[in-house]
């Protein structure tokens, strides 16, 4: 325990040691560039304390949380992106036996405004630059540890921040890429069982960019196995979406039935993730139901029984 209030003492004389030369010198970089490299040496020193989780409710009080979270706003992003990967590492555990330890960090980051300076950090990092792109995927990787530890941080992250417009931008971009996976995954976990953020998503147009995000296979299949759990998770989320009957009525407006149709038509990989979107927007709705059929749904619907055997099924228990 002493080792590690060494280390987080040394980290937080680095951070004020910084500060104090930024506000001294602002306008001559060359007076607070050593301090800033002291500082990021610290903050990769603090990587030893992921492999003690034990220690996070006693190092908790003395500024892990908060001393993390401030630097998360640093001017120098390279700075704020040390701070998001160290706090992927810190958040990110699967035994069990760590779990108290971890979800104490966990509360003190949000209390610490964690949550609100992650999100502003994905709209102020590049991803043309490389390192930066890494600090977007960091960045991520602390929002879907935290709501793993806590799921009710789902709704508060999207109630607080503007978490669902950026991911809902980031999915509609149209070249494939790592971030670009990695944001469909979070989008999907933020409305899997959030009727709240599954009615945000639907007020700010998601329901038409989830179209248009799925839209780009409509004729062609996913070039790799990431590429294609992206398109899955697309679904994921548009299925989720779907839900609330306010959503159903945009998916209609949006012609999603006919872009439903379109894809089945093409018989590409997104064939099966179609038919299972078109069962969400149709139980219960009869608008849905009814532009199915007067856009000849049925037709494509019915060629399909002489298909394979298991889209016989999935078409059975859409149509029955």
């Amino acid at each position: 325990m002493r080792a590690a209030k060494r280390l987080l003492l040394g980290f937080e004389r680095r951070l004020r040691d910084n500060l104090e030369a930024r506000m001294k010198h602002p306008d001559d970089p060359a007076r607070f560039a050593d301090s800033e490299l002291a500082l990021h040496a610290e903050t990769d020193r603090l990587r030893l304390l992921a492999g003690a989780p034990e220690l996070f409710p006693d190092l908790v009080p003395l500024g892990l949380a908060s001393s993390l979270s401030s630097l998360l706003t640093h001017d120098n992003a390279d700075l704020a992106a040390a701070a998001a990967s160290l706090l992927a590492d810190l958040t990110d555990s699967d035994d069990p036996s760590d779990l108290a330890g971890v979800q104490a960090l966990a509360d003190a980051l949000v209390d610490a405004n964690a949550l609100d300076l992650l999100v502003h950090n994905l709209s102020r990092l590049s991803e043309a630059d490389p390192d930066e792109a890494e600090a977007v995927h960091h960045s991520l990787a602390v929002l879907e540890n935290l709501i793993d530890l806590r799921p009710h941080l789902a709704d508060l992250v999207c109630d607080r921040t503007k978490v669902l417009r950026w991911l809902l931008a980031r999915v509609k971009a149209r070249d494939f890429e790592a971030n670009k996976q990695y944001a469909s995954e979070i989008l999907a976990i933020l409305l899997q069982n959030s009727p709240a953020n599954q009615k945000r998503l639907g007020q700010m147009n998601g329901v038409d960019g989830l179209l248009q995000a799925v839209a780009m296979y409509k004729s062609r299949d996913p070039r790799t196995t990431d590429e294609e759990e992206m398109l899955e998770n697309l679904f994921d989320c548009l299925c989720c979406v779907l839900m609330p009957l306010g959503n159903k009525e945009r998916f209609v407006k949006a012609e999603g039935v006919e872009l439903m149709i379109i894809i089945m038509k093409q018989k590409k990989s997104a064939y099966s993730s179609a038919i299972r979107t078109l069962d969400f927007a149709m139980t219960r709705f009869p608008p849905a139901c009814e532009r199915f059929v007067d856009v000849l749904g049925l037709k494509t619907a019915f060629a399909a029984f002489m298909g394979k055997a298991s889209d016989r099924q999935l078409l059975h228990s859409f149509l029955f």
